[in-house]
């Protein structure tokens, strides 16, 4: 919520647990019991949230480079969580779409988060940042949405995840500065059922959009158990 094309209203809470139950009243909604959950960056708050207070209704979790346990949100953020709290961090995301240098550069998305900052394209630029600087509403929602990542919801979940019945496999980008490889060792060690972590050579964290092979390949065998 609050993100994307999603359409949600100037008051809705789009902190991580609400957009966790979000999910438990989609899948009620639905009539769905049990999931299979893939998460990346503030997307494994979510999940771990939803996995820690809803572990019968997830068969398996597979979390690649994302928010873990202290390092939630990374400290890296706190210059742009600071920008949304004021209002402004929307211009950001506004300056990658007039301009695409910046976008790929080691400034931009492109730059922090690809292998190859040629993989953001300019179709992917569009789709991904244009309705978030839609309308002021959006810009507002984006604001709230990343403010909303403060404070660290994941200390709270410690214990559910140290006894947590679900099988969870990490793959995890080495090249991440926000999540770097020993988060992904945490929660090896943390939860009974880890299935362990398999490591994406020079990975940034959006690893998953350049080799969706390998994210599909994890899948299907965590899947077949």
């Amino acid at each position: 919520m609050g993100l994307g094309y999603t359409d949600v209203s100037n008051t809705q809470d789009l902190s991580p647990q609400a957009q966790s139950d979000m999910l438990v009243a989609l899948l009620d909604g639905l009539s769905i019991d049990t999931v299979d959950l893939i998460a990346n960056d503030s997307g494994g708050t979510i999940a771990q949230l939803f996995a820690a207070q809803h572990p019968t209704r997830v068969r398996t979790m597979l979390l690649t480079n994302c928010d873990v346990h202290e390092n939630s949100p990374p400290p890296q953020m706190a210059g742009s969580i600071a920008k949304a709290r004021a209002g402004v961090y929307d211009q950001k995301i506004a300056l990658h779409l007039e301009d695409r240098v910046y976008a790929r550069s080691a400034s931009g998305i492109g730059g922090a988060a690809y292998i190859d900052p040629t993989s953001f394209s300019d179709d992917a630029i569009e789709y991904y940042l244009r309705p978030l600087v839609a309308s002021p509403e959006r810009r507002s929602q984006l604001n709230r949405y990343l403010a909303a990542c403060e404070p660290n919801p994941l200390l709270a979940i410690e214990a559910a995840l140290r006894r947590s019945p679900i099988p969870t496999r990490m793959v995890w980008g080495t090249a991440d500065p926000l999540f770097p490889v020993r988060w992904a060792e945490w929660l090896d060690r943390t939860l009974p059922k880890s299935r362990g972590i398999r490591l994406v050579e020079g990975g940034k964290l959006f690893w998953p959009e350049e080799r969706p092979d390998i994210l599909a390949s994890e899948a299907k065998a965590l899947w077949a158990g």
